[in-house]
């Protein structure tokens, strides 16, 4: 699973030197930051409505588009995926009440 995670992030990654014209991500990264949020919150909220509806293929395709976008705002804030999955690989087997109680004392 995370093969996949990183050969897309080496295509994001190229996607920075890339023609907005010609590059969707490309244009994100031109907009900056904000445009690259807005659509991380654009792409919760129709994960949120296609699991309310309780379509499953259509909240696995709203899923992706979140997951993508989310991939997006990492790269351009020079974060790989893997950092993300060494985070959750140190998270788990923890309680969440104890990981959060961790995070409380800092």
């Amino acid at each position: 699973m995370s093969a996949v995670l990183s050969q897309l992030a080496e295509v994001l990654e190229a996607r920075k030197g890339a023609d907005p014209k010609e590059s969707y991500v490309a244009r994100l990264y031109d907009k900056g930051l904000d445009a690259i949020l807005k659509k991380i919150g654009e792409e919760a909220t129709e994960t949120v409505i296609a699991a309310k509806d309780g379509d499953r293929q259509q909240i696995v395709y709203e899923t992706a588009d979140l997951w993508f976008h989310c991939l997006v705002m990492l790269m351009q804030q020079g974060i790989r995926p893997e950092e993300v999955l060494s985070e959750l690989e140190r998270r788990f087997g923890l309680s969440g009440i104890a990981e959060k109680a961790a995070r409380a004392d800092k």
